[in-house]
């Protein structure tokens, strides 16, 4: 409020100077106006496809090495991040103390995911083309692929189903409905577009029964000076069903210049102690709610 008013004050003294005649050079228009939003309330669903696709169909990569991982109830951890288009990511977090303590992974074949402090300790893992019709797929409280679409760089296909656009009251953002057919029913995917600047700034999932299992939200968009480009400098996940929370800052964010060996990059990790565990296979209730226990240990 107190910048508001600051910022009033500053505009009343100026038109009390235009009045008066009085002027200073270089300073006639101090607050230029805001520009027109790039998606008017009067833009179709095409227009709002073509804008989103516009800056995240550019981004083919992007990687961090100063973002933090922080959950309630955990302390804040160090992470390093990365991904590559289609599916290739990387979210490894940390401490000065007591070193790795979390990594989650994806390449073309399989996603991966470790936790240090998960008892009993595992390495789990599942193939992308066996997720969809195995038990992790009601295991898992979040679908992998859900953090690399919440970062704010997912496009809109046009090829698939949509609804909208839906404009809010204030005009200040749009919705864009997208229903994909799962083994489990119609999922209705929520994307939300900020009209002023056209980025994603987030998305909600519903499963078949209109019942919401994940939410994000991108904030503190940035352009990147070398490619131009706008990523999002914070992102909010959340699946409220299996009491899930986490937020990334993702710090100073490389987009299309990945650093480090990719062969290391995207290849899952062994680490001493734990086994690998194929969530994928048909096991029994013990390794299953170890599964369960360890993602939901990280959003508390």
């Amino acid at each position: 409020m107190d910048g508001y008013r600051t910022r009033l004050l500053l505009l009343v003294a100026v038109g009390l100077m235009g009045l008066s005649g009085a002027s200073c050079p270089g300073m006639m228009s101090p607050f230029p106006p805001p520009a027109p939003p790039v998606l008017p309330s009067t833009a179709s669903l095409e227009q709002v496809i073509e804008v989103v696709n516009r800056n995240n169909a550019q981004i083919h990569s992007y990687s961090s090495n100063r973002a933090t991982l922080s959950s309630p109830g955990l302390p804040s951890l160090k992470a390093n991040l990365a991904f590559q288009r289609p599916g290739r990511f990387r979210l490894r977090a940390e401490t000065g103390l007591t070193g790795p303590e979390l990594d989650v992974g994806s390449n073309d074949q399989l996603f991966w995911f470790w936790v240090k402090r998960n008892q009993p300790p595992a390495i789990y893992f599942c193939r992308h083309d066996q997720f969809a019709s195995s038990r992790a797929r009601q295991l898992l409280p979040i679908d992998p692929h859900l953090v690399i679409d919440a970062m704010g760089t997912a496009g809109l296909d046009p090829a698939l189903p949509h609804q909208g656009p839906f404009f809010s009251p204030t005009g200040d953002r749009v919705e864009i409905c997208t229903i994909r057919e799962t083994i489990e029913g119609p999922i209705t995917y929520v994307t939300v577009v900020d009209t002023q600047h056209g980025w994603v700034v987030g998305q909600r999932i519903f499963d078949a029964q209109g019942q919401m299992v994940a939410r994000s939200i991108a904030s503190r968009h940035r352009t990147d000076p070398v490619s131009n480009l706008v990523m999002p400098g914070q992102v909010e996940i959340s699946c409220p069903t299996a009491q899930f929370s986490m937020k990334i800052e993702l710090g100073p964010v490389q987009i299309n210049r990945l650093s480090g060996d990719p062969a290391e990059l995207w290849s899952m990790p062994s680490y001493s102690g734990y086994p690998v565990v194929n969530l994928c296979d048909p096991v029994g209730p013990p390794v299953a709610a170890a599964a369960r226990s360890e993602w939901q240990s990280l959003g508390r």
